[in-house]
Parts: structure tokens; sequence; C-alpha cells
């Protein structure tokens, strides 16, 4: 990934997809102008997410990398062209590359280390995509207890008041694993159900056992 200055500024081969783009958004966030340029070459455009080939992309493609940093809009062309040349001299070649798992075939020397799947970008046609961050959630939310009621800022429960899911704070800070959402959602929904129907038990019991009030 490029910014505007034409410089990378974050290891993007830290880890996989779903551990990352939480965080790698954040960082795209901090560059100049909030926006990159992700740049891939003919070894590696067919293992692009679906996401990459829909019409609404910013997508520019060409033939030479002199062609391709001239075309990607706000960058510092020459300093962009220069970063992927130093680029792919660091690549560490030796190491066979292999998408499935951390392979470690990282880049050496450089400010910015690539510590997985470090690959060459010299096989025209090259391909960049423009991206930015957009926001799935906030990593903020209610306090609950362990029965998903609701406390107030006191620390005591509200009434009725259960929540579950990316309603809940203090479970994300710096970064959100893929799917965790959902796991979240499940855990947290089965008890705040659970307590919640307790309590509407509860509830309509003492009711029950209550002497009736008289209206003359």
């Amino acid at each position: 990934m490029i910014n505007a200055r034409g410089e990378r500024f974050v290891d993007e081969g830290a880890d996989f997809r779903n551990y990352t783009y939480a965080k790698y958004g954040r960082v795209i966030l901090e560059q100049p102008g909030q926006f990159a340029w992700q740049i891939f070459d003919s070894k590696v455009t067919h293992l692009l997410r679906d996401e990459y080939r829909i019409k609404q992309v910013t997508k520019v493609t060409a033939a030479t990398l002199e062609e391709l940093v001239a075309r990607l809009d706000d960058v510092e062309a020459t300093r962009a062209l220069g970063e992927i040349k130093s680029y792919n001299a660091a690549v560490q070649t030796s190491v066979p590359f292999n998408p499935t798992v951390k392979d470690g075939r990282a880049t050496k020397g450089l400010r910015v280390e690539k510590t997985n799947w470090a690959n060459t970008i010299d096989e025209p046609p090259f391909e960049a995509y423009a991206v930015t961050c957009g926001i799935t959630f906030t990593f903020g939310g209610v306090k609950i207890d362990q029965q998903a009621r609701v406390l107030d800022v006191g620390g005591v429960p509200v009434a009725g008041l259960y929540a579950a899911g990316e309603m809940v704070g203090g479970i994300f800070y710096f970064n959100y694993p893929g799917g965790t959402g959902l796991t979240n959602g499940a855990v947290f929904g089965k008890i705040a159900g659970a307590a919640a129907g307790r309590e509407a038990l509860s509830t309509a019991s003492a009711a029950k056992t209550s002497p009736g009030l008289e209206i003359a």
C-alpha cells in the first residue's frame, strides 16, 4: 500500500485479512488525505477478493510501473516509483510464496518491512485500487454484568434493560477479528435472553401472589 507521499506505511503481511482489516483501516485514516492505493501485479490478481471486481471500485491498470504511478490520483509519482523499486529489491525471493499460511516470505532492509507474502511487483499488467476507511461499528458501548444486564454509571443494573452484541462495550479495543461480532451477539444474546426470561417469570409470579387492588 502506498500513501499520498508515495510511501509504504504499514506491514501489509502482518496477518490474514480477517485479523487486520479493522486496524489497517485506522492506519489508513492516519495517512495524508486519509486514503491509500493498493498495488498488485499479474502474479496475484487472481487471489483478490470479489469486492475488488465490483463496478464501484476506483481502479487503475497499466502496462508499466511508470505509467501506473503517474495515474495514481494525489500521489507523488516519482517517490512512489522509487518506493516500489526499493520494495522489489528487498523481497526475499528464496522463500516460497504460500498464500494459505503465514509463509515468512519477507522483505529485508526496508524502513517498513513486510513480514509475509512479499512478492515483487514486476509482472504486468499492474493494478492499483484506491482505498479508504469505513465504519463497521465503534469499540464503545454500554456496560453489562454477567447476566447481560445494563449497568448505570453507578454500576447498578437498570431494571428490565439488557444488551448483547455490538451494543456491548469493553469487548474490542484496538482491533477486531472478523466474525467475532457474530459470536459476541450469539453468546451475550443467549445470556440476555435467558436472564430477561427469568426476570419476566419472576415478575409474573410476584404479581400472582401479591394482593389485588380493589377498585370502588
